[in-house]
């Protein structure tokens, strides 16, 4: 057994861990592609229990509450969408979620609330081609302090820089050709790394939509370096919830 605390810095909601992060933290202890599904918002500033079991699987819990649970998986796409990193840039001028509406302002990965250097401050937008392919881009430069004991970015600010993004992707709604505002929280991901950058390096991420079934919304992500070498890959399902239900009030 082993800990895991998740701190404060890295919320998504107010009171939670950002689920890209959570997820990234967990799949530390799974060797390659890992598929991670939060069972419960990811408690703060407190001990969790990282266990093994016997099957070849892992466990996330908070006392006798599970948070989560991890395995191995593959990650193949059926697509792979690239950009470059000045229209990365642009796309981010056209983000459906603007500063003052943003529903989780303080979120690590996409709160426009949180400083430069502090949080990764991801803000995917629609890029300036067909529409109705609904693909999202943004930059990331990554911040010294994401780095590793090898100087490379830490496995788990990958997984976080993949999470929001496909967040956005799933309010594109391809019937009205629009973004709506409905309440999300990550359910499941998975993830591949190929390559892990280095602080300062300019990286492109780009993002899609891939289904909807009632609730369950799905979504891919790919992040590239400049030079679109293939850094890694996302599959994630969101769940549409109530507004106090993300807020974690209910």
């Amino acid at each position: 057994m082993t800990w895991i605390i998740i701190d404060k810095r890295y919320c998504g909601p107010p009171n939670s861990g950002n689920g890209g992060y959570v997820c990234g933290r967990l799949a530390r202890h799974i060797p390659g592609a890992a598929e991670v599904t939060l069972r419960a918002p990811p408690p703060l500033d407190r001990p969790l229990d990282a266990v093994a079991t016997d099957d070849g699987t892992w466990e996330l819990r908070d006392g006798a509450k599970l948070v989560a649970t991890g395995r191995p998986t593959n990650v193949e796409l059926a697509r792979l969408e690239k950009a470059s990193f000045e229209e990365a840039r642009s796309a981010e001028l056209r983000t459906p979620v603007k500063p003052h509406e943003h529903p989780l302002p303080t979120c690590f990965v996409c709160g426009p609330a949180r400083a430069k250097g502090d949080g990764l401050r991801i803000f995917a937008g629609p890029l300036g081609r067909d529409v109705r392919n609904a693909v999202l881009a943004a930059s990331w430069i990554p911040d010294p302090n994401l780095a590793a004991e090898d100087g490379l970015v830490a496995s788990e600010f990958l997984w976080s820089a993949l999470d929001c993004p496909t967040g956005y992707a799933c309010n594109y709604n391809q019937e009205s050709d629009s973004f709506d505002q409905a309440p999300l929280l990550l359910g499941r991901m998975s993830a591949r790394i190929e390559a892990r950058p280095r602080h300062g390096d300019r990286c492109v991420i780009t993002a899609w939509p891939t289904g909807r079934d009632g609730r369950k919304r799905t979504a891919e992500a790919a992040v590239h370096d400049e030079t679109g070498r293939l850094l890694a890959v996302a599959r994630a399902t969101w769940i549409a919830v109530e507004r106090e239900v993300q807020l974690g009030c209910g």
